[in-house]
């Protein structure tokens, strides 16, 4: 097994588990917010997703999906069509309703497609390229779809806990 194909195994594996996550919620159950102030499921999903397109559109040299599909439109969240959920206020977790966890998977599918025609388009020595200098050591293209990978892994665990604890 080679790298992508070892990144395409964990990327698959989120896709599983954003579909049974969000199977079945109404839109209520996606908006529910553990305590009243937790992160929602539907928040997390769209957040997980809003990163991953991020990041793999700007290594890649793509449009994002959110904007070159028309997720923006078809979601009709209340920000910027660049923002990804990072450091939002709660007031801001509130704003991200769904009617249904299909709209969810579907970005996500969408969004993980993309993520594995650019995975199959790697060699070995791409994930040593220098992807990000702002921080110190630079960020390598292996790193970053790491963090994504990390970043998707630590959210979907978020919401299938929230899942298990609705009212």
């Amino acid at each position: 097994m080679n790298t992508a194909e070892l990144l395409t195994d964990g990327f698959e594996r989120v896709k599983e588990s954003v579909a049974e996550v969000a199977d079945g919620l109404t839109a209520e159950q996606l908006a529910h917010r553990p305590g009243g102030t937790g992160n929602s499921i539907g928040w997390l999903l769209w957040h997980l997703t809003r990163v991953q397109d991020d990041h793999v559109a700007e290594v890649a040299g793509t449009e994002q999906i959110w904007t070159a599909q028309g997720w923006v439109e078809r979601f009709a969240l209340p920000f910027e069509p660049g923002e990804t959920g990072y450091a939002q206020s709660s007031a801001e977790v509130s704003q991200v309703r769904v009617e249904s966890g299909d709209l969810l998977v579907g970005y996500y599918n969408a969004v993980h497609a993309r993520t594995l025609e650019y995975l199959g388009g790697l060699k070995e020595a791409d994930l040593d390229q220098v992807v990000d200098e702002r921080w110190d050591p630079p960020v390598t293209l292996g790193v970053r779809l790491v963090s994504v990978l990390n970043d998707d892994t630590q959210h979907i665990g978020q919401a299938a806990y929230v899942r298990g604890i609705l009212p």
